[in-house]
């Protein structure tokens, strides 16, 4: 089977020499019908003269008016034209010098179309040493029927429509070469482009995405062919580094806590111990469980989340309900702290959200909060409508974040600098979790930080413009 690139090119020739083909065709016929059409209308105008010279004689003799030698200038318009007078039974009744002893042809149909009152047209390709074009005009004098024939060479007419279709195929032909070597060329130029883009193509690999497609260094469909390509492999690649980092992080932090439940267990296996002691290992150990199940949930619910399913059905609930309620859960563990949880809500009128992904989210917030907030401080959530739209706001009165890190914060598994230091427990998956909730529910979290020194997280509702 032959290539596309062969395809092209085939086709491409094909319809080219149909065109050409067809154009030229249509040209020498053209030419033909002019140069006959020529031909035809100064034999018809030398018929018309003779015959109107014929209905002048007033029963004189019949003849072809003719100058006689020597007597007046060369006619042009006779020149080369072989004219006859014929009665209406077909006998010749004169005829011009130059026919001689020969006659035009005078057939029975000719005589019909004749007695019909019919022009006649007819080409004699065998009359003379050269073929002839002859028009037959019936004339009616004094109640007898005439006719007057004039016939000229289609030798010059036939030469003409020869170099004409010499010219034509030599035209056709050049044009063909140089359209079938620029169309060859061009796909040739194309394909080498397409080809070595393939080829690069097939070496990219799971272990070799930081490599590009070759641009053909065109602005032309290829070149935006293999930008577009170029963009999505690094699109791709950043995704796989994003898994590949998230793997990594992932099976540090569970390599972790189950390295401390084994040892715990192994431990505690060595020699017998007392029920108390047995007690407090398994209560040991089943706060790692804990731990663990926690953080497989989270991997879970940022698993479904990129693979774009949602949490659940939407269950609107008020917002400042909703508010009310997070803080009411979290006042114990605050108030073993000495921290207050402060709600200012500055909404003129009710806001319904979707309580699942707001409530998990602010209860998120609010627990971050806690962590890094000092003892006898507050933590202030602040509802208020914007041009944007409806914001919920956590500001604590902690050391705030620092700015090298802020682009990082809702990374998974990045934890800050206390953090990494074991200050604050947990596992970085807190922010990157509630960032691709509100994400998956078109809404987002921007961090900063307060004028009052502490971070301040201001999350951006969807649907409360």
């Amino acid at each position: 089977m032959l290539s596309l690139r062969r395809r092209l090119v085939l086709i491409h020739l094909l319809a080219t020499v149909a065109t050409v083909g067809a154009t030229a065709v249509g040209g020498w016929w053209q030419l033909s019908r002019s140069v006959r059409g020529q031909l035809d209308s100064a034999l018809l105008a030398l018929a018309d003269t003779e015959v109107g010279m014929l209905a002048d004689t007033s029963g004189a003799a019949v003849r072809v008016h003719e100058a006689a030698a020597g007597s007046a200038p060369l006619s042009l318009t006779r020149l080369d034209r072989l004219v006859q007078i014929i009665d209406g039974n077909g006998r010749v009744l004169a005829r011009s010098a130059n026919l001689g002893g020969d006659k035009l042809p005078v057939p029975a149909r000719l005589l019909a179309q004749l007695a019909a009152g019919e022009t006649a047209f007819d080409t004699l390709p065998d009359a003379r040493e050269e073929p002839l074009r002859m028009v037959s005009v019936p004339a009616l004098v004094d109640g007898q029927r005439y006719a007057v024939q004039v016939a000229g060479s289609l030798d010059d007419a036939d030469h003409i429509l020869q170099s004409a279709a010499i010219l034509f195929a030599v035209m056709a032909t050049a044009l063909l070469a140089l359209v079938g070597w620029a169309g060859a060329r061009l796909s040739r130029q194309t394909f080498v482009a397409m080809e070595n883009i393939v080829d690069q193509a097939r070496k990219i690999g799971d272990s070799s995405l930081d490599r590009r497609l070759p641009h053909p260094g065109n602005d032309d469909e290829i070149g935006h062919l293999v930008d577009t390509l170029n963009a999505m492999l690094g699109r791709i690649e950043q995704a796989f580094e994003v898994q590949r980092r998230f793997t990594a992080d992932a099976s540090h932090e569970l390599r972790s806590p189950l390295s401390r439940l084994r040892t715990e267990i192994e431990i505690t296996l060595r020699r017998p111990r007392s029920n108390e002691e047995y007690v407090s290992a398994l209560r040991s150990c089943l706060a790692e469980v804990g731990g663990l199940t926690m953080l497989v949930e989270e991997l879970l619910m940022l698993a479904r989340l990129d693979a774009g399913q949602q949490l659940g059905q939407v269950e609107l609930a008020s917002l400042s309900m909703l508010a009310q309620d997070t803080i009411s859960r979290l006042n114990a563990p605050a108030a073993e702290r000495r921290i207050e949880i402060l709600l200012q809500d500055e909404l003129a009128e009710p806001v319904q959200v979707d309580r699942a992904p707001v409530s998990l989210v602010l209860r998120n917030l609010l627990e971050n909060a806690l962590k890094f907030s000092p003892a006898d401080g507050h933590i202030t959530v602040r509802l208020q409508r914007g041009a944007a739209g409806v914001t919920l706001s956590v500001e604590d009165q902690g050391l705030g974040i620092a700015e090298h890190e802020l682009p990082f914060l809702f990374e998974r598994f990045f934890r800050g600098t206390g953090a990494r230091a074991g200050e604050v427990d947990g596992v970085g998956l807190g922010l990157a979790l509630s960032q691709a909730i509100m994400q998956a529910y078109g809404g987002r979290i921007d961090a900063a930080n307060a004028s009052t020194g502490g971070a301040r997280f201001t999350l951006y509702l969807p649907g409360t413009a």
